[in-house]
């Protein structure tokens, strides 16, 4: 993806079932959880990089012994110096204790992280500051273990205010912006209230129900109580992914199939995924309950899950993002005139590469239908020479953009900064013909076009194709996401820049004004969550008007080569990726009323110029 967008979270629960002396005899290390969750939380390294967290619980501890330790990083390798500082330990104490990796219970007792419940988070703020304080997991106390909570998630809640009126309580000054600070203290009121009702016989799936109907949100959130009950819980709708693993050793979840599978090597159909409105609960005995917690909604499962963000080494979305491409392909004949023999197709590395090889495989397809046809079409009039020729031609394809190493800069002048911008990508020279070749790139998705503008067209450009076309994979970004991704500003949304700017072509600025009004009456009447205004811009305009307007706002002003852009149809969309049809971010529909709520805050927000998200 050229535009970088800051989204997800990694999930990682781990509940070893068995006693750290089974897994040093059957695996000859007492450490097998822990290098498993190391494994399972660099698997999902991509959902986040902000910072990391584990929480450990130790169970049927002597009491006055710690029970749930937590140990956080927002360094630039979080991951690894939180292991890093897990290993610091144990080989301290082996040290002074010789041998005592053989003696898993010495472990237990003198390494805070050998906990039979483990929970792993990784972090993309969303909502809150990148500062240590914000990673996951939160851990709220008690001298009580089964009142003690942690709590992590791959989510936003966009109700978090409303939360806390409900439960009475006041937020933290510095924790005011996180929605899982508000998550927790509504879990942990209702635990408490359950163990006050039930001393010993805590009703975790009556606080979870409770729970889930208070949310408006996307979410899939793990949690353990001091006394070794763990959970994961997953929103009615589906948005936020979620899959589990369980057999006789170990239950496991996270937010990604091909991390328990990678992790555990176990085949796709062991792991299962947890459905909308479902929670995965393991009781303090190791037993295991997959309870329905409310009935599921309307499936709209995150569609960028499956464009972008999820790891591509899992075989369905693999499948899904070449589809993406093979569906592009005829828009994109049509483009090109069917011209392959002047085109070169290429991608913007390196996560647009799948959808690319089904493009690729549409215009093979045409290719082939082609020659077949010519063939035909000769009859018995043609030699050897003239068949070879006809059989050896190929797709042009050739590693056109490459994605060169990080660029930093302490210039901190505008024009500087933005001429370092300009090399985030490089080219190779000498594989276009100037002047007669156009040239094909597919990318994710284009965000805010930043990058397309001042970086990668300004570099094509320095090969003088005749054409420049850019190809999206997924459709138009036109609304904010309030589920999980880090897209909640107006201005940040290329489309939305090209309504506008339509508007102000036509002379119909006042329109923009009217809708803000249109906002403002309903903020005033506690309505903003009824309806999406914002989808009445872009009605004002054809797709391929706005599309149109994209093409122009990308291109470099001093660059005379034409520049086009081709988006994926929503059918299109809906057809590679199935069962992840949450695609509000392309056409508004929002699942939940505070998604309205949130677009509507949004675009008020783009009005009065301040550039603060919308939730």
């Amino acid at each position: 993806m050229s535009d970088s967008i800051k989204h997800e979270c990694g999930l990682a629960l781990i509940r070893l079932r068995k006693s750290f002396s089974y897994y040093q005899q059957q695996y000859g290390t007492s450490l097998w959880g822990l290098n498993k969750l190391y494994l399972l939380m660099e698997k999902q390294h991509n959902r986040g990089q902000d910072g990391a967290g584990v929480v450990a619980v130790k169970l049927n501890t002597e009491p006055g012994y710690p029970f749930m330790n937590r140990i956080r990083s927002n360094a630039p390798q979080a991951i690894a110096d939180i292991f890093h500082r897990i290993g610091e330990q144990i080989n301290e104490f082996e040290k002074y204790n010789p041998g005592v990796r053989n003696h898993p219970g010495l472990l237990k007792g003198n390494i805070d992280f050998m906990g039979e419940v483990l929970l792993g988070h990784l972090r993309y703020g969303t909502q809150g500051k990148n500062k240590l304080e914000y990673c996951h997991p939160f851990i709220n106390r008690h001298i009580m273990p089964a009142r003690n909570l942690a709590l992590a998630g791959n989510f936003n809640i966009v109700n978090a205010e409303e939360l806390y009126a409900h439960i009475g309580k006041q937020p933290k000054e510095d924790l005011r912006s996180s929605d899982l600070a508000a998550l927790l203290e509504l879990i942990y009121q209702l635990l408490n209230e359950a163990d006050e009702k039930a001393p010993d016989q805590l009703d975790i799936i009556s606080v979870l129900q409770k729970t889930i109907s208070l949310l408006d949100g996307g979410y899939n959130v793990g949690g353990v109580t001091g006394n070794g009950i763990a959970f994961v819980f997953r929103d009615p709708h589906g948005i936020r992914p979620s899959y589990y693993y369980i057999n006789e050793e170990v239950v496991v979840a996270a937010s990604e199939r091909a991390a328990i599978r990678t992790t555990f090597n176990v085949p796709e159909n062991q792991v299962q995924e947890l459905m909308p409105g479902q929670g995965l609960i393991v009781y303090e005995d190791g037993r295991v309950v997959i309870e329905q917690l409310v009935p599921p909604k309307e499936r709209k499962a995150c569609s960028f899950e499956r464009i972008y963000f999820s790891r591509g080494s899992d075989e369905k979305i693999y499948r899904e993002r070449n589809q993406l491409g093979f569906r592009l392909s005829k828009a994109v004949l049509e483009a090109i005139q069917h011209d392959l023999r002047n085109t070169i197709f290429s991608f913007i590395p390196n996560t647009a590469e799948t959808a690319f090889y089904g493009m690729l495989k549409g215009m093979e397809q045409y290719l082939n239908q082609i020659k077949i046809e010519r063939i035909l079409s000769w009859g018995k009039n043609f030699d050897e020479e003239k068949l070879r020729e006809m059989i050896n031609r190929t797709i042009r394809v050739e590693k056109i953009a490459i994605k060169d190493v990080k660029m930093r800069t302490f210039i901190t002048e505008d024009v500087s900064r933005n001429e370092m911008v300009q090399h985030v990508y490089d080219i190779t020279y000498g594989t276009v013909r100037p002047n007669e070749d156009t040239l094909v790139v597919i990318d994710d998705s284009i965000v805010r076009g930043t990058t397309l503008k001042e970086s990668i067209i300004r570099m094509l450009g320095r090969l003088r194709p005749k054409k420049i076309i850019v190809v999206s994979s997924s459709p138009q970004i036109r609304y904010p996401d309030c589920y999980g991704i880090d897209m909640s500003k107006m201005g940040d949304f290329i489309a939305f820049n090209a309504a506008v700017s339509l508007l102000k072509d036509a002379g119909r600025t006042a329109f923009l004004q009217e809708l803000m009004e249109r906002c403002q009456l309903m903020e005033k009447e506690g309505k903003l969550q009824e309806e999406n205004v914002v989808r009445q811009l872009y009605k004002q305009f054809t797709t391929e008007q706005i599309t149109a307007k994209i093409a122009a706002l990308i291109t470099p002003p001093e660059l005379n080569i034409p520049v086009e852009v081709i988006f994926q149809r929503i059918e299109d969309l809906h057809a590679s990726c199935p069962n992840n049809l949450g695609d509000w971010y392309f056409t508004g529909n929002y699942p939940t009323p505070g998604g309205n709520r949130v677009v509507n805050k949004a675009f008020m927000n783009y009005m009065e110029g301040k550039n603060v998200r919308g939730y």
